[in-house]
């Protein structure tokens, strides 16, 4: 009887793992799909509101100030109090937002929109790898958070899809509200069946005060790792808010049809790229803690060349060459999140997730895509997505500099169920 006691709470704990692994990967999915719908229809938008490319390149910069703005707040809550209320509240809000869309007839309102959905996404944004990060060990985490992020090409590629074949049919507001009834789905199934984890070192129960916070700010393994998925991010976030204009203005496609292609490229080699990027820091890191930052390192510095090409290149080769480059970028997205969380204490967590944060929006996607447009208005929109070439090689240099503070990787976890 004694074996059978004293694994039923493994069993237990381990199927808790898993059920919030899907859960809050289908929730990220969702959480992407919405934000990449805008730039399936933003062609629409600035023909019914007359706006310019940087007006057009504002929504995004609303969006991450009060993304940025809320992230101290969540992340302070999310080291002290039960996330998964906190995580179903943010869905709902993320839900509602979307709904809100269809009575919104102005560029005010839609600005106003944006900025509400992104308190919404920092939230969740916070709260869900900080929950994840408890019930996984160290040595786990890169698999699952690539698991986590995989969502990220996936929904992207829906939301591409999605908003341009709606937007095309029945109009940009229903896009949106289309895509709230799976997210209020999934907040419903997170309350009822998702358990809350024991927090890491809930023994210890260390304090979460202002000295402990303050030496984040001299953990060199924790702001290479953020600072370099910044700069990822700028280039990221201008190419995907862009480049389904690009394929409409300069590659003669249709609205529809380049969100199509934006929604193919996006999961083939997006998922491409996150899968194999996971297993590439899974087994080097068997080798050396260093992988979780050099597999980002290589990824930003191999993207720049299929970039060149996609931008400045002949027709023939655009769309190949950013299936290559997207390919490439997606490669860092799971070894850099658990590179991030294994560079801080347990108790600290969700205030590192809310740095990362702020980092990745103050000096990433927040000012790119008005950079972008600002630059495309005085010149074309080549020249202004060239730009992200430059913090591509910037993120590399970051990130072989980090792989000098990269932290050994341990095997174990109190209270974790895996």
């Amino acid at each position: 009887m004694a074996p059978k006691t004293a694994t039923k709470p493994k069993t237990r704990s381990v199927k808790g793992a898993v059920v919030a692994l899907c859960l809050l990967t289908a929730m990220n999915f969702v959480n992407y799909l919405d934000r990449y719908i805008l730039p399936a229809v933003q062609e629409q938008i600035k023909r019914e509101f007359h706006l310019s490319d940087s007006q057009i390149g504002s929504l995004t910069l609303w969006f991450f100030v009060a993304y940025v703005l809320s992230s101290p707040l969540t992340g302070w809550l999310g080291d002290r109090f039960p996330r998964k209320p906190m995580i179903v509240v943010a869905a709902l809000m993320i839900a509602a937002m979307n709904f809100w869309t269809a009575g919104v007839h102005s560029y005010l309102s839609l600005n106003l929109r944006h900025a509400a959905l992104g308190i919404g996404e920092a939230s969740f944004g916070i709260f869900a790898p900080a929950l994840l990060a408890d019930y996984f060990a160290d040595d786990k985490r890169n698999a699952v958070l690539t698991i986590f992020n995989v969502a990220i090409p996936v929904g992207a590629a829906l939301g591409y899809l999605s908003g341009g074949v709606v937007a095309a049919h029945h109009g940009w507001r229903m896009a949106f509200v289309v895509s709230a009834i799976p997210g209020a789905l999934i907040a419903l199934l997170i309350l009822f069946f998702m358990r809350e984890p024991q927090r890491a070192e809930a023994k210890d129960r260390k304090k979460v005060d202002k000295a402990s916070v303050m030496s984040l700010l001299s953990n060199k393994a924790y702001l290479c790792s953020i600072m370099g998925y910044a700069a990822v991010t700028f280039s990221l976030g201008g190419i995907s808010w862009w480049m389904p204009s690009f394929l409409n203005r300069v590659d003669g496609r249709s609205m529809e049809a380049a969100g199509t292609i934006m929604g193919g490229i996006t999961v083939v080699c997006g998922l491409g790229g996150t899968v194999t990027g996971g297993l590439l820091a899974h087994w080097w890191s068997k080798k050396t803690s260093k992988a979780l930052y050099l597999v980002p390192a290589l990824s930003a510095i191999l993207a720049v060349p299929p970039a060149v090409l996609a931008f400045f290149g002949p027709k023939s080769v655009t769309l190949p060459a950013l299936g290559v480059a997207v390919f490439l970028v997606f490669l860092g997205t799971g070894p850099v999140n658990a590179a991030t969380l294994n560079a801080v204490p347990a108790h600290l967590r969700a205030t590192a997730m809310a740095g990362q944060l702020f980092a990745l929006h103050v000096f990433g996607d927040a000012f790119s895509p008005k950079i972008i447009g600002i630059v495309s208005d005085h010149s074309n929109l080549r020249m202004g997505l060239a730009i992200t070439l430059i913090t591509f090689v910037v993120a590399a240099v970051i990130f072989f500099v980090g792989s000098k503070f990269a932290p050994p990787l341990t095997h174990s976890l109190e209270g974790a169920a895996v």
